[in-house]
Formats: structure tokens, C-alpha cells, sequence
């Protein structure tokens, strides 16, 4: 049984791309939109919250957790596989790697927040780039609290993701790194504002393929139950465009 958690529905685009590699398997969803954001929270909260919830997957049956959250993933994955070493995490972080890959300008964009843009996961990341590649960043503001309050469209969210967005496009990127799994579900706009001419690259496939490799053994059932901190609705109403 795989359970997948983040701080809110983000980690359902993350859940989207592991259904797709692994359909045949069970799935335990943990929402923690009861303390959503993360990005603005101490690592030693964020490190509080990812034991909770690894001990509530735990008890569910959960043979495999993964963090479906940068933030998480950057402040809490190291504390969780020292105290469980027996026992499999899959991460997520900003796929640099894959945008240094793409970039024809040498320049790249990583929106995301607080939390992982000053992790050491990402430092790490940067670090293996190489040298004639600029990164530029920026905090994707309100990106969260737009997906988790439903709102995906509009002039309201194009003109809140223009003010995280334009800085980068400004510097030069022509690719934008989505360092967050709630930003993926903003991708229609953020592809509109970015325009054809740069790539967006979300790296919830590249977690999915990982989860696959080290999948232990399945039982052959198959489904889904989700659970949430807070309210429920955002959550539900997010799963029905997934079915």
C-alpha cells in the first residue's frame, strides 16, 4: 500500500502521476490542510507534522510513504529515513537537473517556496549544474492558497501568478521549474502568462517512476481513501477532475 501525503491537495498531482505508472495498487491520502501553508512554518513543525502523519500511514498498512511536498521533502525527509531506516521514502524536489537539460538560454526559473528554495536538497541540486547555467528564483506568492481555496483560472489567479511569474521571464528563463505540487494544478495559466516559447516542467512523473523502481512486493488490491486535517472539500472536489 502506497501512501502519499502533502500539506494540502497539492500532492495530488503527484497522486495523478502515480496512479498512472502503478494503477493496479492501493493508495492512503493524507491532506494536512488543517496546517497548510508549510512554506512559511519552522523545519521543526514541518518535521512534527511528517512524523505524525508517517506514523498514521504506518498504521494504515502503508509499505511505502511518499512526501508529495517540496517543503516537506527539503525540511523533514532526512529526519524520517534516519528514524525509520528500514522503511522506503520517496521525496520530491525542483527538477533543475531536467530544466538544465532543456534550457537553450542557460537560464531557468524555479518558482517555489520559502521552505525549499532554502533547503539544502536544492542547494544540493544547484550544486550539480553546470557552471554556464543561471538559476533565477522567485516565491510562488498566494500559489497555495489559490489551489487550496479551488480557484484555478480567472483574471484573479493570472494576475497573482504575474507578479511570482514575470521576474523570471524578465531575467531571461525559458524554463520555469514548478517547485511546489500544488503549482501544477495552475499550469493552464502559467503556461498562458509564460507563453509558447518556455517550458514548464512539473517533476511529479520522475517521483512516480521512482516510486515504481522501489515499490516492495504489492498484495494485488487495489483502490483509494483519502483523509484530511481540515475540511474535506477542496480535496473532494479536486479528486473528481482525477477520475
Amino acid at each position: 500500500m502506497i501512501g502519499v501525503f502533502d500539506s494540502g491537495v497539492g500532492g495530488l498531482s503527484v497522486f495523478k502521476e502515480l496512479r498512472k505508472a502503478l494503477p493496479r495498487e492501493r493508495y492512503v491520502y493524507f491532506c494536512d490542510n488543517a496546517h497548510c501553508p508549510y512554506g512559511t512554518k519552522s523545519q521543526q513543525y514541518i518535521i512534527d507534522r511528517a512524523e505524525a502523519i508517517t506514523k498514521f500511514l504506518m498504521d494504515k498498512g502503508c509499505n511505502i510513504i511518499v512526501v508529495a511536498c517540496n517543503t516537506a521533502t527539503a525540511a523533514a525527509i532526512a529526519h524520517l529515513r534516519s528514524h525509520y531506516p528500514d522503511f522506503p521514502f520517496v521525496g520530491i524536489e525542483p527538477a533543475v537537473k531536467l530544466a538544465a537539460a532543456v534550457t537553450s538560454k542557460k537560464v531557468i526559473g524555479t518558482l517555489a517556496t520559502a521552505g525549499t528554495l532554502s533547503g539544502e536538497k536544492y542547494a544540493l541540486a544547484l550544486n550539480r549544474l553546470p557552471a554556464d547555467i543561471k538559476v533565477v528564483e522567485h516565491i510562488g506568492e498566494g500559489f497555495v492558497e489559490l489551489v487550496e481555496n479551488g480557484k484555478f483560472e480567472g483574471p484573479e489567479v493570472e494576475e497573482v501568478i504575474k507578479k511570482s511569474l514575470n521576474p523570471l521571464l524578465e531575467a531571461g528563463a525559458d524554463v520555469i521549474v514548478l517547485g511546489c505540487t500544488h503549482y501544477p494544478f495552475l499550469s493552464p495559466a502559467i503556461e498562458k502568462i509564460a507563453g509558447e516559447n518556455v517550458t514548464v516542467i512539473d517533476p511529479a512523473p520522475a517521483v512516480a517512476r521512482r516510486t515504481k523502481d522501489i515499490l516492495p512486493s504489492s498484495d494485488g488490491i487495489y483502490g483509494f481513501e483519502y483523509y484530511a486535517s481540515g475540511s474535506p472539500a477542496t480535496l473532494e472536489k479536486l479528486l473528481e477532475t482525477l477520475e
